[in-house]
């Protein structure tokens, strides 16, 4: 899928009937809040999952809910096949690495609204609350492309700014100080938690 040569609608409508599925931003960024609500038992993140994507259970129920759920998936990483590693052990080994990328969130549609919200209108003069319809993957490349000068994108720095990298004493105090402002609130559940914390223990 490319965005410059590529009908985007084209694309979807190849693997998902257009006519029963909701493409708008809006759906996505809901979809990706509710999977990470700790809250949330899985079995009900699933349903929710087809209640905000599709408009019609009958078409949930004819085309299977395992397809269904993949090709929600598949739209909401922009038509992105999702990767597979062949190579087991290596990925083993990569297990601690992975799992440390995964946790390590440096932005969220929940508490940066405002942020994102100002951003769009500024670079892009869209007003997020305005507009009608935006199809989730123009809005995923426009995100993706927010300039350095946008708050968002100066806080998605301070964030993902690894301290131990830093050896100016004062450069790295100013870091932790702005790390510390814009820190996003601990989403595990309580059971993530102690369990976190047990094995920091060993």
């Amino acid at each position: 899928m490319n965005l410059l040569v590529d009908d985007i609608d084209n694309v979807v409508s190849q693997r998902i009937n257009l006519e029963k599925f909701r493409t708008d931003f809006r759906i996505s960024i809901l979809f990706e809040l509710l999977m990470q609500d700790p809250n949330i038992k899985k079995e009900d993140k699933i349903l929710k999952t087809l209640v905000l994507f599709y408009t019609e259970p009958k078409y949930v129920t004819e085309i299977g809910l395992h397809t269904a759920i993949d090709n929600a998936l598949w739209f909401y990483r922009c038509g992105k096949e999702e990767e597979n590693d062949d190579n087991n052990e290596e990925n083993d080994d990569n297990n601690e690495e992975n799992d440390e990328k995964k946790v390590k969130q440096i932005y969220s549609f929940e508490f940066d609204d405002k942020y994102i919200y100002a951003a769009f209108l500024d670079q892009y003069n869209i007003n997020l609350q305005q507009i009608e319809y935006l199809h989730w993957w123009e809005f995923k490349a426009m995100f993706d492309g927010l300039k350095e000068e946008n708050q968002i994108v100066k806080i998605m720095g301070y964030r993902a700014t690894d301290l131990s990298k830093i050896k100016d004493k004062e450069e790295k105090k100013r870091y932790k100080k702005l790390k510390d402002l814009y820190a996003l609130p601990d989403m595990r559940s309580d059971e993530e938690k102690e369990a976190d914390f047990a094995e920091s223990l060993w």
